[in-house]
C-alpha cells in the first residue's frame, strides 16, 4: 500500500484509502531545534468534501453491514499492529512534540493500542434497557432499545497529546459502527497519518478512516465543522476555538463533544504523605512541560508546612533534566512552537508584573548546541499572587504553577472552586475522610485523591464550565458516537 508518513519528506491528506496531495504545503517542525521534518500537504475545502464523501460511502458498504463481533475483532488488530509498530510511532510522536522518548513510550504509544482494546471489549458486551409494560387499560407492551452509528464523525484533535487523544475519539467511533474524518493539529500530523497505515493494515475498509491536514478558521478544520454532511464534531483543545466550533454547527444542531481547557488546582494538606505529595504535584505540574489540559497550575498547601513544601517543589523543578528528547535521561523536552514559548514567556513577565515572586525558574535554558534552536523554557514555580492575579485565572499551559497557604479546609476549597473552569483536581491527604468529603466538593470532572492523571478507561472524563462539554471514556463514550433507538412491540 502507499506509504505516507515520510520522515522528512511528506505527509499526506487520506481519503478513502489512497494518500492524496493537496496544492499548497506547510511545514512540520521539530520542536527541539527547529528543523524542519516534514512537508505537509494542506486539505481545501474539496479534498475535505472528498474525506467526507469518502466516509458517507463506506457507510453505505461493507463497514455499515459489519456485525459488533467483527468490528470489535479489527479494532483489537488495530492495537496488534500499533504495538508492532511501536518504535514508528515514538519516532513520530517525539519528533511532532519533542517530548521526550521516555514518555512517549511509557504513556503515549501503549495508551493507544490501549484505548482500541477497551472500547473493542466494551462494544461487546454492553448491553442497553429494556422494559416489560402494562397500561391501566390492560394493554401490555415490550420496549427495548437499539444502538447505531451516528454516521460520519470529525475528530480534531490537539497536538499535546496527539496519538493519545486521537485513539481515544477513534477507538469508540469505529466500534459503535461510525465512520471517521480526523483533522490532527497542524504541529503534530504525523501520527494521525501512520494510524491510515496501520488502520489499513488491520482491515479497517477503505473509508472508515480519513484524514485531512491544515489549519483551524478558514482551513480545514473550519471546513469540516461546517460541511452539511457531518453527523457529529467532536473536539479537544482551547475553549475559544470550542466555543467558535459551537457557533458555527449551531444552525444544524449537530451533537458535539468538548474536552477544553482548563486551570486545575491541587490542595495539599499538612497530613499527607509528603515525599509522594511532592512527587505526585511536581508529575501534574511538569509532565509534557506542562502540556496537559489536567496539570496543575493552581496549587494550594496549609500553611503549616508551605514553607517546607514550596523549597521541596522548588528543589524538584530545578533538578528536572532539560535536553534533546532522544536522550533516555531527558523528563523535560521543549514547548510545541515558537509561537507557544512566547505565550508562555508573556505570562512568565506578566506573573512579575503582578507581583510574583520567583521560586524557580521564569526564564529559557541554554545549551550550547542546537537545542538552543528548540522551544525550551524553564519550569517555573510563583508565589505571591492575589487570587485575582491573571496568572492565577488564565490557562497558561506550560511548566508553571503558583503556590498558596491556606488556613482552614473551607478556604482551600473556595479558592480551589473560584475559576471559570473545571476539569480537574487532586486532594493530597492521609485523612480519607477528609479525602472524600473535599474531592466531592470540587467543580471538576475529575478529582483524584493522593495520585494524579491514573485513569480507568470506563469512567466519565470531561469538564465543567469552560472546560466543556460532554463526558468521555466507557459507556459515555458509546453514548455520544451512536444514536440509540426505542423499539416498542405491543404484546
Amino acid at each position: 500500500m502507499p506509504q505516507g508518513f515520510h520522515p522528512v519528506k511528506s505527509i499526506l491528506n487520506y481519503i478513502g484509502g489512497e494518500f492524496v496531495r493537496g496544492n499548497l504545503e506547510f511545514a512540520d517542525v521539530n520542536p527541539a531545534d527547529g528543523s524542519v521534518i516534514a512537508q505537509v500537504s494542506h486539505a481545501d475545502e474539496s479534498i475535505v468534501d472528498q474525506a467526507v464523501q469518502a466516509a458517507r460511502k463506506a457507510l453505505r458498504g461493507a463497514w455499515g453491514r459489519l456485525g459488533v463481533r467483527d468490528r470489535a475483532q479489527r479494532l483489537h488488530k488495530v492495537a496488534d499492529a500499533i504495538e508492532t509498530r511501536f518504535d514508528d510511532f515514538v519516532q513520530a510522536e517525539v519528533a511532532d512534540t519533542g517530548k521526550p522518548a521516555a514518555v512517549a513510550s511509557r504513556l503515549d504509544v501503549p495508551r493507544a493500542a490501549a484505548n482500541f482494546r477497551a472500547f473493542a471489549d466494551l462494544i461487546k458486551t454492553v448491553g442497553l434497557e429494556s422494559f416489560y409494560t402494562e397500561t391501566p387499560d390492560g394493554k401490555s407492551a415490550l420496549n427495548y432499545a437499539v444502538r447505531k452509528p451516528l454516521g460520519v464523525v470529525g475528530i480534531i484533535t490537539p497536538w499535546n497529546l496527539p496519538l493519545l487523544l486521537l485513539t481515544w475519539k477513534v477507538a469508540p467511533a469505529l466500534a459503535c459502527g461510525n465512520a471517521v474524518v480526523v483533522k490532527p493539529s497542524e504541529e503534530t500530523p504525523a501520527t494521525a497519518t501512520l494510524l491510515a497505515e496501520v488502520t489499513a493494515e488491520a482491515g479497517i475498509p477503505h473509508g472508515v478512516y480519513n484524514v485531512v491536514h491544515g489549519f483551524g478558521p478558514n482551513s480545514a478544520g473550519e471546513c469540516l465543522t461546517r460541511h452539511p454532511d457531518m453527523n457529529a464534531i467532536t473536539f479537544t483543545g482551547e475553549s475559544q476555538t470550542g466555543a467558535a466550533i459551537m457557533k458555527t454547527v449551531a444552525a444544524s444542531v449537530k451533537p458535539v463533544s468538548f474536552e477544553l481547557g482548563g486551570k486545575n488546582a491541587a490542595i495539599v494538606f499538612a497530613d499527607c504523605d509528603f515525599e509522594d505529595t511532592v512527587n505526585g504535584v511536581a508529575e501534574a505540574v511538569f509532565l509534557n512541560t506542562g502540556q496537559v489540559c489536567l496539570c496543575a497550575e493552581r496549587v494550594y498547601v496549609e500553611r503549616a508546612m508551605f514553607p517546607r513544601f514550596v523549597e521541596a517543589l522548588k528543589h524538584k523543578a530545578e533538578h528536572l533534566r532539560i535536553g534533546s528528547p532522544l536522550d533516555c535521561a531527558t523528563e523535560l523536552g521543549p514547548l510545541i512552537s515558537a509561537a507557544h514559548r512566547e505565550k508562555v514567556l508573556s505570562y512568565y513577565r506578566l506573573a512579575s508584573e503582578e507581583g510574583a515572586t520567583v521560586v524557580a525558574g521564569g526564564g529559557v535554558p541554554e545549551f550550547g548546541n542546537t537545542l538552543d534552536k528548540g522551544f525550551y523554557i524553564q519550569p517555573t514555580i510563583y508565589t505571591g499572587l492575589a487570587e485575582s492575579a491573571r496568572c492565577v485565572k488564565e490557562e497558561i499551559f506550560g511548566p508553571v504553577c503558583h503556590i498558596a497557604p491556606f488556613d482552614a479546609e473551607e478556604e482551600a476549597v473556595a479558592m480551589a472552586n473560584d475559576t471559570r473552569y473545571g476539569l480537574a483536581a487532586s486532594i493530597w491527604t492521609t485523612n480519607l475522610k477528609r479525602g472524600h468529603r473535599v474531592a466531592q466538593e470540587m467543580n471538576a470532572g475529575i478529582t483524584w485523591v493522593n495520585c494524579w492523571f491514573l485513569r480507568d478507561l470506563r469512567t466519565p472524563f470531561g469538564g465543567m464550565g469552560l472546560s466543556g462539554i460532554g463526558r468521555e471514556g466507557g459507556m459515555h463514550s458509546l453514548n455520544f458516537y451512536s444514536e440509540l433507538n426505542n423499539i416498542c412491540v405491543r404484546l
